[in-house]
């Protein structure tokens, strides 16, 4: 691929000289599955893990320190990064989907595999999908015989491989395109009694699915998409949602032990090891400078990957933020951003600037060089000049939601939680929380107070109703970017 002329281009896109056109990088966009801010030394130079790839990956671009997931667990988020909309905008109101729930995203909805193949892209998704598609099932049986239909395909991307829920959730075989390569031949289960840490559901398993190779089986799915298509004279997109270091959580040597914590961080430390793999695989196909590579995660550390266990050796997977996954405290939804284009982003950066992972929407958007639709990324803000050293996107707002579909709003550095308790798994929970009579609403000043742990709403009651006020209107307009009120997929009440 001869990139000569978008490379000039690009200078001129974020570093504001004359330029013919915009250029179009590739993409390759990462998502870990319940990776918390402070497993990472570029978030957490106080943590324990050693993560020494994505450090040198940071060093070479651009750390976020304040960046967020719509929702503070896994399909949810998948949808606000796919879409720029608030995932709470959608059908699903709290939870998650399953491994055999039909499909969240309609056809027509537009996503980063429409936007980016609309501008030239070939577009793949490779990993976990957790937005549902649709088997065919007879008497309520999957026949895996019969086409996987309503699956990545629809929502833009020409190729997919994967599979559909998490990697603790049945069934488990893989899918390519539509196709399941090995119908199940046997029944799995590992029950938590029985693993602590690798445990999975019971159902059913294809001949080539293995769960302790699916992760590198996935990165090193990626890395030969990678070698295939620099060679194409297209750009190209590939999606890669990990399925670590969620549940379950299964280390191989040389990584199971080498943290000398538990098998989480383990496998951090492996999930690390592939990322460092697929970067050398970029830099030998000759393709760094033209490829923009994003680093995230869905959502907080789960308990699972257990905190009292990490604690004993100094760290914290939420570092010096409360909650953790399912929560509406920053544990929660504050996660890693890490974003690497040679020859575009300056190196060695990190920012305070408030980025949410919607934003990226906005932010291809731009690096195609599209205009602005009305709908699409209507929840999302280009960080174009964040990566170009600017302080802000021009970002104002967050609205975060929990698992349980609690709200939250910031502005500034102001923090709103329309909940009594952390409206997830930690304590306390909102049923906790009534009980003991807490207050029905917290506000918390994050700048002085980033723990959360004390609450101002009695004292400030117009700053209360002016960041309730300000959640309505985003509500209310569809959006919350300028631009026509749009309808949101359901009626949405405030509690």
């Amino acid at each position: 691929m001869n990139f000569a002329s978008s490379f000039a281009a690009c200078c001129g896109l974020l570093f504001g000289t004359v330029a013919d056109e915009p250029t179009r990088p590739n993409v390759i966009l990462v998502m870990a599955d319940d990776l918390g801010i402070g497993d990472l030394s570029p978030t957490n130079p106080e943590g324990k893990i050693k993560t020494p790839r994505l450090q040198a990956m940071a060093d070479e671009g651009i750390t976020f320190l304040d960046a967020h997931t719509p929702s503070s667990v896994c399909t949810p988020t998948r949808y606000g990064l796919l879409t720029g909309r608030y995932n709470w905008r959608s059908r699903l109101a709290r939870g998650v989907l399953s491994g055999t729930s039909e499909h969240l995203i309609p056809a027509d909805r537009p996503t980063l595999g429409h936007l980016l193949r609309g501008a030239g892209y070939h577009t793949a998704m490779i990993g976990k999908w957790h937005l549902g598609w649709d088997w065919h099932k007879v008497d309520g049986e999957i026949d895996f015989t019969k086409p996987v239909l309503n699956g990545p395909d629809i929502n833009g991307f020409d190729q997919y491989y994967g599979h559909c829920g998490s990697l603790d959730m049945s069934p488990y075989v893989w899918v390519d395109t539509g196709k399941v390569t090995a119908v199940p031949d046997r029944v799995e289960e590992v029950k938590r009694k029985d693993d602590r840490y690798g445990w999975y559901r019971k159902g059913p398993m294809g001949s080539d699915f293995h769960i302790d190779e699916v992760l590198p089986h996935l990165f090193g799915k990626s890395i030969a998409h990678v070698k295939a298509r620099a060679e194409a004279e297209a750009p190209f997109f590939l999606y890669l949602a990990l399925p670590a270091p969620h549940t379950p959580i299964v280390p191989v040597p040389p990584f199971k032990g080498a943290s000398g914590m538990n098998p989480y961080a383990d496998f951090v430390m492996q999930m690390d090891h592939h990322m460092g793999e697929l970067l050398d695989a970029v830099e030998e196909a000759g393709i760094a400078d033209e490829t923009l590579v994003v680093f995230t995660s869905d959502n907080g550390c789960s308990p699972e990957g257990n905190f009292p266990a990490l604690g004993e050796h100094g760290h914290d997977p939420s570092g010096i933020f409360r909650g953790h996954k399912a929560d509406i405290y920053e544990g929660g939804h504050r996660v890693p951003l890490i974003a690497r284009w040679p020859a575009a982003i300056e190196p060695g950066q990190t920012t305070n600037a408030l980025a949410c992972l919607t934003d990226v929407y906005a932010t291809l958007e731009e690096l195609s060089g599209q205009e602005r639709a009305s709908i699409g990324g209507e929840d999302g803000r280009s960080l174009v000049p964040v990566f170009n050293g600017k302080a802000s996107s021009g970002r104002t707002t967050l609205v975060s939601h929990s698992i349980g579909g609690s709200f939250a709003i910031r502005e500034g550095p102001w923090k709103l939680c329309l909940c009594a308790g952390s409206g997830g798994w930690s304590a306390p929970t909102e049923k906790a929380a009534k009980k003991q009579d807490l207050p029905p609403v917290q506000l918390f000043h994050l700048g002085r107070d980033p723990g959360e742990t004390t609450n101002l709403a009695a004292e400030m009651p117009e700053r209360v109703a002016a960041l309730r006020a300000l959640l309505q209107n985003e509500i209310a307009r569809g959006r919350s970017t300028p631009g026509e009120s749009l309808k949101n997929d359901r009626d949405i009440e405030l509690r």
